[in-house]
């Protein structure tokens, strides 16, 4: 089988080139200095876009695209010139073998199936993201009394006092507000989502990447155009598995959220949580009060139950999609 690749792509693979024959019947192999030649005589087209076919000359090889590059006629740096020139000689495909060479020194070259980070890098942030789900509640609250409240603080009195008549500033940060809920919310719920979108985004075919690359695509023409769609249902599923999770926290924003039961949209002033209204009424409520919070207990039930539905139907469809891409 013969498929068209990337030229960059192809090199750092190590795939094996077709020798084509090209206009002046001589056979000639996939290089630099072949695409050269088949460009020598190429004029630049109105849209930068191009695609030569059969060009002439002996050394040319019979099909190449290129990109226009930009840059100013005079540099008064030899040294930057100097730089331009080795840069672009170098340069093959569109990323170019110098670039690839440093990639791979740094083990992020593109390998089969997703680019990876070392091994080292990899298993170390997956070990942090996993020690963040091991994290109680109550020392992620602590962490943010003592630590994102103190450090926001002045930035958010700055917004407040100079973009006050703004409704999301419209006051100031005394202390435990909705702004350090969410910061420290969104971290409690990183590895719901990191874990379930790495599941999605691994779990795309392989067949589809290479389909792509076959195609002609780039890198980031597949990751956008095939992978993050493909993958796009999972992904979503996690975000909203992790809400779920987000409705349920009760002891960290008990503790930042400031405990008011008030409706304001700066979000620098204190309100309330069903979860923490719980918590928090539960132990000194009367006989007419526990019904009430009865009722607030069975609607935080129906919303965690709803959410959660709707994210584990969302995976489950996420996976019968990839299942029948394979």
């Amino acid at each position: 089988m013969i498929g068209y690749v990337e030229y960059g792509y192809a090199k750092s693979q190590n795939l094996p080139f077709a020798l084509l024959e090209n206009k002046a019947g001589a056979f000639v192999a996939a290089t630099s200095m072949s695409g050269q030649a088949a460009l020598a005589g190429a004029q630049l087209p109105d849209n930068l876009i191009a695609w030569v076919s059969d060009p002439e000359g002996k050394d040319a090889y019979p099909i190449v695209t290129y990109t226009w590059v930009m840059l100013y006629k005079k540099y008064g740096d030899k040294r930057k010139l100097d730089t331009l020139k080795e840069l672009f000689t170098l340069a093959e495909g569109f990323l170019g073998q110098a670039v690839y060479r440093q990639l791979r020194a740094l083990g992020l070259e593109r390998r089969p199936g997703l680019a990876r980070l070392p091994d080292l890098v990899e298993e170390t942030l997956k070990n942090l993201i996993h020690l963040l789900a091991a994290i109680p509640s109550v020392v992620y609250g602590l962490w943010g009394l003592f630590v994102v409240i103190p450090v926001i603080r002045p930035a958010c009195n700055w917004l407040h006092l100079k973009m006050g008549w703004l409704p999301l500033f419209g006051t100031d940060l005394a202390g435990p507000g909705v702004l350090p809920a969410v910061i420290v919310l969104s971290i409690m719920i990183l590895p719901t989502i990191t874990a379930i979108a790495t599941d999605a985004l691994l779990a795309v075919p392989s067949k589809l990447r290479m389909a792509a690359y076959g195609l002609g695509a780039t890198r980031w023409e597949t990751i956008i155009g095939v992978i993050l769609p493909t993958a796009a249902r999972g992904i979503f599923g996690g975000v909203v598995l992790a809400f779920g999770r987000a409705l349920g926290e009760t002891m960290a924003l008990a503790m930042l959220v400031g405990n008011a039961n008030q409706i304001n949209v700066s979000l620098f002033s204190p309100a309330n949580t069903l979860a923490a209204l719980l918590a928090n009424s539960f132990p000194e409520a009367g006989p007419k009060q526990v019904p009430v919070l009865m009722y607030a207990a069975l609607v935080l039930l129906a919303m965690t139950l709803v959410v959660n539905i709707l994210g584990a139907l969302l995976l489950q469809r996420a996976s019968a999609a990839t299942k029948g891409a394979r």
